[in-house]
This record gives structure tokens, C-alpha cells and sequence, in this order.
């Protein structure tokens, strides 16, 4: 059996790419050509450029498919079968007493959008994507870790899709993830894709390093963080109607927040600090999200202080929403409703 290799140029639009699947090799049997060839599936990450990640080892996804029948049968434009693998160590996303962290998850679902933006849909690379929702939700007992990596299939379906030009213009898209058939978590983000003289014109000269200082971080295991450097909150106050607030560090060397150059607050960065926020204002690190739904309004900047203010609300069966919220200059850049969970009682082996 033959192979095939995709082989890109970061400027080739995508068109054409229908889709990438994992290797398969076939090795006659030892002693008799007559057996069935045994068949060696080699695995590959997709190109970085389809996720917008200049390191490979922050790529989570290792193919696609389209496929004709949706998940359950609902209508959508077009639907689509997308494999995955969590790592079992990350130095941001890390285990935390057996659970894979869900914000995993999260960035599992944004990179499905970039990567059937260009690869289905036929967005050029240079076109700037912005994130106008993003939501995900799954159960603690879910999450759990096995010694092997994750492999998961995200069953994707894309709605609302509007071209302008010949070009993808927005989208939304739903997703169902399942771990060896099982249903782990549901998703939901919708963007909208900007050229780059529209990209251009509507944000001018803005940095692509932080200006600001870095304040000292807040204590690690109130976030739920092993290492300082991972922290993104500091300075915390309380606002005139009683939230918790706190300054957010921008350290634009960071090489899993700021991965590549850009001129805003990137969307994962926004939401880890959400994150961060409802461990700190419930005190409850320990818990997993289960449950987010954010909406970004407008770009967070690097030129300019940016506080993440966190509302707690009742917990109710082990269960704990945080309102977040993001404000920059007196205005919302975001809002994220995070949902923490007790993590439920495990027999399953860890890793």
C-alpha cells in the first residue's frame, strides 16, 4: 500500500485539501506472500499553520476527514470527523490528581476551527481570525487520565457559513467529542476572518509586545498553577460593587500564551486567566471547569492595563458558577461564565 504526504506552502490557498488521515503501510508476512499485509498506522500532527501555532508540539490535532452524515443527523452546511490527542504531560495544561486539564479541550475546539477554515473552507494564510465565542462542556469523571495519551475524535459541523468575495467571511461550528466511542464534551465557537489590508487598516500600528510591567504573580496554588511563570494574575482588588479583581501579566516571551507575535491579548490567554480568576475567587483550585461559555466584544491590547473582575455564585452539589469578566479602559473586552466541579471518585488507572 502506498503512502501519502500532504506537503503545504505557508502561502498555497486551501482549496483543494480534502483531507489528511493517518499513514497507512502495508509489510508482507514473513515466510508467505499469500498472508494479509499487517498494517502499520503512523500518526502525524497537521500542519502547524492550519492551527496558528508556530511550535509543532502545541499542535493537538492529528486529522481530518469529511464525512456525510452529521452527528445525530442534524443539518448543517457541512460536517466533518477531526482526531486529537491530549498529551499526558504538558508544562501548561497540565494533570492535576488524575484529570487531563479541560482547558485541553478548549483549545482543542479553536484549533478545529482554524484547521477546516483553511483546509475546507479555503482561507489563505495571512487572514486574521476573530474568535466571537467560544463555549465547551463536559463532566469531571470525563477528564480522567490513563498512562496513554488521549485520542479523541471531534465530530465537527459547521453552520451559518458566509462567504464575501469568494472568501469565508464567518462561521459557527458544534462539536461532539468522544473518547473511544464514548461522548466526552460538547462545543460551540463561532469567528470571523479579516484579510490583511482590512486587518490592517482597522488596527493600524498596535505592538506586538506588552508595554506594560508584569506585576508579581499571585501565589500558584490559588490558581491552580504549578510554576509562577504560568501565572496570569496579579494585583488583586476588589471593584465598588464587591467582585474580585485583578490585574493581568502579560508577558508577550511567554512561548505557550504568546506561542507567535500578535498585536492583542490572545483569546486562550483571556480565558487561562478566567480560569485563574474563579480559582482564586471561590479558593477552589482543585476543582475542574466543566463548563465555560465566554464571548469576546472587542481586542484586549498589549498597550494597556486589562483587569479580569470575578463574580462567584452558588455552589450547589459540588458545583460552582463564576461570572468573568474582562474590562480594559472601562470597557468589556470579555465575558466567560465558568462552571467548577468536584471531581468525582475514580478507579480508572493514572498515569
Amino acid at each position: 500500500m502506498s503512502t501519502q504526504t500532504h506537503a503545504f506552502s505557508v502561502h498555497e490557498p486551501r482549496r483543494n485539501v480534502r483531507k489528511h488521515r493517518p499513514s497507512a503501510i502495508g509489510t508482507a508476512a514473513a515466510g508467505s506472500l499469500a498472508e494479509a499485509p499487517a498494517v502499520l498506522v503512523l500518526t502525524t500532527t497537521v500542519p502547524r499553520e492550519f492551527v496558528h501555532r508556530a511550535a509543532v508540539s502545541e499542535v493537538l490535532l492529528t486529522g481530518w476527514e469529511a464525512v456525510a452524515e452529521p452527528e445525530g443527523g442534524a443539518s448543517c452546511d457541512s460536517s466533518y470527523l477531526v482526531r486529537a490527542q491530549w498529551p499526558r504531560g504538558h508544562s501548561l495544561f497540565s494533570q492535576s490528581r488524575g484529570y487531563q486539564d479541560s482547558m485541553l479541550l478548549v483549545e482543542s475546539v479553536r484549533q478545529a476551527g482554524s484547521l477546516l477554515a483553511h483546509a475546507e473552507f479555503g482561507v489563505p494564510f495571512g487572514h486574521q481570525f476573530m474568535m466571537r465565542d467560544l463555549k465547551i462542556a463536559t463532566a469531571s469523571e470525563l477528564l480522567l487520565a490513563t498512562p496513554k495519551p488521549t485520542e479523541l475524535e471531534l465530530h465537527t459541523e459547521c453552520h451559518d457559513v458566509v462567504r464575501r468575495g469568494g472568501n469565508l467571511s464567518s462561521m459557527r461550528y458544534d462539536v461532539t467529542v468522544r473518547l473511544g466511542g464514548q461522548r466526552l464534551a460538547t462545543g460551540s465557537a463561532s469567528f470571523t476572518c479579516i484579510s490583511p489590508d482590512v486587518y490592517r487598516r482597522l488596527r493600524k500600528d498596535k505592538p506586538t509586545v506588552a508595554t506594560q510591567a508584569v506585576g508579581a504573580p499571585v501565589d500558584p496554588a490559588t490558581v491552580g498553577r504549578l510554576s509562577a511563570g504560568n501565572v496570569l494574575l496579579a494585583e488583586e482588588s476588589d471593584t465598588a460593587d464587591g467582585r474580585r479583581s485583578w490585574a493581568v501579566r502579560i508577558d508577550s516571551s511567554h512561548p505557550i500564551f504568546f506561542d507567535h507575535p500578535v498585536d492583542h491579548i490572545p483569546g486562550m490567554v483571556l480565558l487561562e486567566a478566567a480560569r485563574q480568576a474563579a480559582y482564586a475567587a471561590t479558593g477552589c483550585p482543585g476543582k475542574l471547569v466543566t463548563g465555560l461559555s465566554s464571548t469576546f466584544t472587542r481586542y484586549a491590547e498589549l498597550d494597556a492595563p486589562c483587569r479580569i473582575e470575578a463574580a462567584p455564585g452558588e455552589t450547589v452539589d459540588g458545583t460552582t458558577p463564576v461570572r468573568v469578566t474582562g474590562v480594559q479602559g472601562g470597557r468589556t473586552v470579555f465575558t466567560a461564565d465558568v462552571v467548577l466541579s468536584t471531581p468525582a471518585r475514580h478507579s480508572r488507572p493514572q498515569s
